[in-house]
């Protein structure tokens, strides 16, 4: 099918995230007198949104004060260390470059907060995407279909047209709720196995297959 706008997740789809995730994290562990994270740790607890994530990888029963308290200090560290490892996927902005040239629309939609995806799209992706939206204050964050009403809604298109395109199962709950086709990456933060047990339809392996993909070429 050609789609006219192709919706993407951020972390683990277009931007290899977790080695800033993980240092914040143990960051903020560390200087509330929690034990640290491994990568592979934080790579699990990622997906809903960062005071999950913090409420992740904290011990089971932490207080909700707690929880916020580690969150606070996470927060303004991550905001001035979100790019100091990470990077675009191999082939990525050319991948985003060839949906650009044959008249796609292209939007992000995340749940890493907005002040982290905003100056991480303008570095790494300039001009590449029309909309960017992390979460935000009073928007439900994914799996809510919310801000991806709100990105059809501003660029006027049909939900039809459009695929969402991530690498977890939040994701695929996010198309589902929103009743938009979509498409996993394994190659992020959840492989093959965990994807297809999340119910999975389309799976694809490279940025070049997925270009493939969105544009029926």
């Amino acid at each position: 099918m050609n789609y006219k706008l192709a919706i993407f997740d951020l972390d683990g789809t277009i931007l290899d995230t977790l080695e800033d995730l993980t240092d914040g994290v143990n960051y903020a562990l560390s200087e509330c007198g929690y034990p640290v994270r491994t990568i592979a740790e934080v790579r699990r607890f990622v997906g809903n949104g960062i005071r999950k994530l913090i409420e992740r990888a904290l011990p089971a029963g932490t207080p909700e004060a707690e929880i916020d308290r580690v969150h606070g200090i996470f927060s303004p560290y991550y905001k001035a260390h979100c790019d100091v490892k990470t990077k675009p996927y191999d082939g990525i902005p050319e991948m985003l470059q060839a949906l650009r040239a044959a008249g796609m629309e292209t939007a992000v939609l995340s749940n890493k907060g907005d002040f982290a995806v905003q100056p991480l799209i303008r570095h790494y992706f300039p001009d590449l995407f029309i909309l960017a939206f992390g979460e935000r204050p009073g928007i439900p964050r994914k799996p809510a279909p919310d801000a991806v009403f709100e990105i059809l809604e501003r660029l006027g298109t049909d939900k039809a047209d459009a695929v969402y395109i991530g690498d977890s199962n939040v994701d695929i709950e996010t198309a589902r709720n929103a009743g938009l086709s979509c498409i996993c990456v394994d190659w992020g933060f959840r492989d093959r196995a965990q994807l297809i047990e999340a119910g999975a339809e389309r799976i694809v392996s490279t940025p070049e297959a997925l270009r493939k993909a969105l544009l029926g070429t």
